[in-house]
């Protein structure tokens, strides 16, 4: 799409890759617990301004356009069609009465049919204090413990195909200790699909 041009990107953590390479230093170094992640486009221009209208201002109509141009990055169609379930990444309490709505699970019930999207097996404990300014071992052990599994389901990942949806992906310190609680539980495969990667300065 005209605003969200391809870039080659890791296979584990999406970041901005030269050509020629599938992984970035990161992720060969210490292999992240997603078996890949898959970014529509960079949280540059015109991305920041639409998505804080549809995350902060309540305006849901954007999740359908935001989640087609999800769906027509390449390989997140097939890895779609091949979960087992598609689980938003969760909002704490607090966060959620403060928004009202869950984007991410807005996002996630538009990118897979009802029964494989799932907004109450993954939870978030607790609320976190601002990631910004942190290094991503920091951001990681600011997030322990961050996230659990609904108890009584926990076994539900077993052996399961999981998609983890997300809207933006800063470090990706969210969603790797979103995917270990995951990994730790048994899913055989874990694919993140965010709408947005905020990539480092080139």
């Amino acid at each position: 799409m005209r605003f969200a041009p391809q870039k080659l990107r890791c296979r584990t953590c999406a970041s901005p890759l030269p050509e020629g390479l599938v992984q970035c230093g990161d992720c060969v170094k210490q292999a992240p617990p997603l078996d890949a992640c898959m970014a529509a486009c960079a949280y540059v221009w015109p991305w920041p301004a639409c998505i804080a209208q549809f995350k902060f201002r309540g305006d849901a109509g954007w999740a359908a356009p935001l989640a087609t141009l999800m769906r027509s990055t390449p390989w997140v169609e097939p890895a779609l069609e091949a979960c087992d379930l598609a689980l938003p990444m969760p909002l704490s309490r607090e966060r959620l009465r403060e928004r009202g709505f869950n984007q991410a699970f807005e996002l996630a019930r538009r990118l897979v049919p009802r029964e494989k999207c799932d907004a109450t097996l993954l939870l978030r404990t607790r609320e976190t204090t601002a990631q910004s300014g942190l290094t991503r071992v920091e951001r990681l052990r600011n997030l322990h413990g961050a996230f659990a599994l609904e108890p009584l389901r926990a076994t539900a990942v077993q052996g399961r195909r999981i998609v983890l949806v997300d809207d933006v992906m800063t470090s990706g310190a969210s969603l790797f200790s979103a995917a270990q609680i995951l990994r730790t539980a048994g899913a055989a495969h874990i694919t993140a699909v965010v709408l947005a990667r905020t990539d480092p300065p080139s």
